[in-house]
């Protein structure tokens, strides 16, 4: 029983790519940051790239670092559709593509995190994750309001005690 357990959990262990540990990295940091987990041929990612949303958000948002993480692509990172949308060569953008396959072999996690549905978006500041978005397109508005919140500082000293 112990020999199949040893198989099983050095089966489910997976070496990070080069593009998770590029944004393990960079989540560490202080910066407020999105990681976009997207694939060229998914078509809820095109739509959101056809919308103008992730070009206006990635602009109004200057000193946000933003990652586009190719993921179930083979190892491709779709810059050739983030050109076409103007996203890839924005100075705060970041293109990694992970080299995992798509099909019943993709990858299930990135970052420590499950990944069962693409696109997903998630927020990090201060080396924190702050929001999460793993079920699909995002409303931009949304995003925004999340990145708001991000920079708030936040506080109740001063406020009414409620007990």
């Amino acid at each position: 029983m112990s020999i199949l357990f040893a198989i099983l959990a050095a089966a489910s262990l997976r070496a990070e790519s080069p593009a998770e540990q590029k944004v393990l990295d960079a989540i560490k940091s202080q910066d407020l940051s999105i990681v976009h987990l997207w694939a060229p041929w998914c078509s809820n990612c095109q739509a959101e790239l056809k919308s103008g949303g992730w070009l206006k958000t990635i602009k109004d948002n200057p000193r946000v670092k933003f990652y586009f993480v190719s993921v179930w692509n083979g190892g491709e990172d779709g810059r050739a559709m983030l050109t076409k949308f103007e996203i890839a060569g924005q100075p705060n953008v970041t293109l990694l593509a992970d080299p995992g396959p798509r099909g019943s072999n993709h990858i299930k996690q990135f970052a420590g995190l499950p990944l069962s549905w693409i696109p997903t978006t998630w927020v990090y500041e201060g080396g924190d994750l702050r929001y999460a978005l793993n079920y699909g397109e995002l409303r931009f508005p949304v995003l925004q309001q999340f990145l708001d919140d991000s920079k708030s500082e936040w506080s109740h000293k001063g406020e009414p005690s409620i007990e």
